[in-house]
């Protein structure tokens, strides 16, 4: 009986979810193109992928805030410029990250162990924030078939370019207002974590 409530409950919440990842996705194709180029980019990803001709242009306007900026081995560097609570019980965090190691990186190593995210190569689907007062850990959210709710970098990043990302996660309660997001061989960010509109 237990377990039937509780399996009830997880469908519930991943309705929600996915509701709640189909809203944003919706929200950030909103902007027109060019006429330029065409690049086909991961369909739950908020911003543009690498469009080849030097700088990224976002879909929505970007805060010129950073939270916390890490380097990593070989000159890449990862910024994070949001880490928002959302209404449906989940964290959203967005960044950038640069490429200066001298060829394209396709993160690899930024990708997830779990047999059920095998299927995310090339994305941000091993990141995890880290509650270190609560002494918990929360794992990427993923869709009924598999997907992250985060960055795919379709055919990785040039040398020399920026990207955008985002990643979503389980919300921690309420009360907690600083973790750490972690991903690859990168050192943990420390940020502060805001209430979404």
């Amino acid at each position: 009986m237990n377990f039937r409530h509780t399996m009830k409950v997880r469908r519930t919440v991943t309705a929600v979810v996915i509701a709640s990842g189909l809203l944003l996705t919706v929200a950030g194709c909103g902007g027109g193109d060019d006429g330029g180029g065409e690049k086909n980019t991961s369909s739950s990803a908020p911003a543009k992928d690498d469009s080849g001709d030097g700088k990224q242009e976002s879909q929505a306007p970007q805060s010129d805030t950073v939270l916390a900026e890490v380097k990593g081995q070989d000159g890449l560097t990862l910024a994070i410029t949001s880490a928002k609570r959302d209404g449906g019980g989940f964290v959203t965090v967005e960044g950038t990250v640069t490429n200066n190691t001298g060829k394209v990186w396709v993160a690899a190593d930024w990708r997830s162990d779990e047999t059920e995210l095998a299927k995310n190569a090339g994305s941000i689907s091993g990141a995890s924030l880290i509650d270190q007062e609560g002494k918990k850990k929360y794992l990427i959210l993923r869709d009924t078939s598999g997907r992250c709710l985060c960055t795919q970098f379709t055919g990785g990043v040039r040398d020399g370019n920026t990207t955008q990302w985002y990643a979503q996660f389980p919300a921690p309660p309420d009360g907690t207002t600083k973790v750490d997001f972690q991903v690859g061989a990168m050192p943990p960010a420390s940020i502060e974590l805001s209430e979404g509109e």
